[in-house]
This record gives structure tokens, sequence and C-alpha cells, in this order.
């Protein structure tokens, strides 16, 4: 168990990091778009950016084993409740979004995989990453499948900024008095700005769903960036989530170096 123990370990902290530089990517162009500097980007647009830099193929690489232990991670903290959640209403409903959690950057490690090429050439022309993407994107265009989701989203979103102002997730690092003074005002402004931006995606779900909208894939980080520049103020709005996100991507950081990786205790996911 030992050796397995460390391989979830130096995982769980790649994907930690992985997801920070993604977060950072995301969050620098959403300021950058507020004062007309730049195009907002999304997920796969952070990736696609990361590509296109010398040594990109590399880069990504190395995001792609990053996106992959992270998803293990989730996987391994829905399933095996290594938090220890529990199996109460509340506790089920974490470990189901944890679960989203890797689905969602499961399908971006799978994008991340067909811009190295990964799914190319086969027969019939076209490659496997075009074909695996619109099969996601129309599992989750299904109308209760999208309340479904936004339903989930929206406890995620809600998760997060409970844990930002109870100060709850420094029940799981491993720092000392010095490093949690810097850790609480990163922690607690990256949590909140990821949770309003979890909220729009919800919201935007729970539109699809109210109208019957079927086409368009579904909704994500660029679609809510571009909802909250079209409300009033919504440039400053944007700005504000834009360094919010570059906050959270310390806050992976963070997690990446300080926080605690639980192996030791596993309690599989069941409803008895």
């Amino acid at each position: 168990m030992d050796k397995a123990g460390n391989w979830i370990k130096w995982a769980a902290r790649m994907g930690y990091a992985a997801r920070g530089l993604v977060y950072f990517i995301i969050g620098l162009f959403a300021v950058l778009a507020a004062i007309g500097a730049a195009e907002k980007k999304g997920s796969k647009d952070a990736l696609r950016t990361l590509f296109d830099q010398p040594f990109g193929t590399a880069i990504v690489w190395c995001l792609v084993a990053g996106l992959a232990g992270y998803v293990s991670w989730r996987l391994i903290q829905g399933l095996l409740d290594t938090d220890r959640h529990g199996r109460t209403p509340k506790g089920l409903a974490i470990r189901a979004g944890l679960l989203v959690s890797a689905f969602t950057y499961a399908t971006l490690a799978v994008y991340a995989l067909s811009l190295l090429g990964v799914f190319a050439a086969g027969s019939g022309g076209g490659s496997g990453g075009q074909r695996v993407a619109p099969f996601l994107s129309g599992i989750v265009a299904q109308r209760y499948v999208s309340l479904a989701l936004g339903l989930v989203i929206l406890g995620v979103a809600g998760a997060h900024v409970w844990k930002a102002v109870r100060q709850k997730y420094e029940d799981h690092f491993d720092a000392g008095e010095d490093a949690m003074e810097i850790i609480h005002p990163v922690s607690m402004a990256g949590l909140i700005a990821r949770g309003f931006v979890l909220a729009v995606i919800a919201l935007l779900f729970f539109y699809r769903f109210a109208s019957a909208e079927q086409s368009g894939g579904r909704p994500g980080l660029e679609d809510a960036l571009t909802f909250v520049q079209g409300l009033p103020g919504g440039a400053f709005l944007l700005a504000a989530i834009g360094l919010g996100l570059i906050a959270f991507s310390a806050y992976s950081f963070i997690e990446a170096r300080w926080r605690r990786i639980n192996v030791g205790h596993a309690v599989p996911f069941s409803l008895h």
C-alpha cells in the first residue's frame, strides 16, 4: 500500500498543479479581455494557448499527465471517501461533485490528447478526438441531464463559498502559521471567485433545461465569462473575476504543495 499511496500522492499533487496552470491562463485572459487587450478564453482555449507556445507539445504532455493524476485523485476521493465526507445526504452530494469534477477534467484531458494528435488517423477520415467531443457534448445537452448537472454544479458552487467563508480548506492543509497567513486570503478569494463562476454555469444549465435548448454543447467557463461581461459594469466584474481565478490558480498550487492527501482511509461510494 505504501507504493500505491505514494503514487496517488504524486498524481494528486501533479493534478492540482496542472489545474493551477490552466486557471492562471483563464484568469489572465479574463483580465486582459476586461481591458480590451485580448479575447476571453475557456479551459480548452487555455490548452490551445499552451500548445502554441515554444515547447508547447512538451508542456501539454506534462499537463495531460497532471490532468490524468487529478482525475484519478478525484475518482479516489469520490468513490473511496478519502476525506471522510461520509454517506449522509451532504456527504454523498460532495462526493458526487468530486465525480463530476473527474468527468470534467477527463474531457479536458481528452481534448489535450486530441491536440497532441493521439486520436489522429483512422479509417473514414476525421480524428478520434473530433468524434469524442461531440459525443460527450451530446450527452450533456440532453434536457434532464442539463438539469441534473446544473443542480450538482450549483451545489459545488455553494460548497466553494462555504469552504471560503468558514475557512474549511484549512482542515486539509499541513502548513505552518506563517504560511497560513498567506494561504487564507488567497484561498478565500480564489474559492469565492470560482464559486461565482460555477454558479453562473449552473444558471446556464438551468436556462437550457427551461428552454428545452438542445444545441450548442455544454456551458463552460467561457460562456460564464461572456455572460458576466454582458452585465451592467461587466468589464469591472470580469476583471475582478479574472483576478479571482488567478487567486484560485494560486490556491491550486498551494494545494499541490500543502494539501493533505489521505490514502489510508477508504469507504466505497454507497447509499447504504
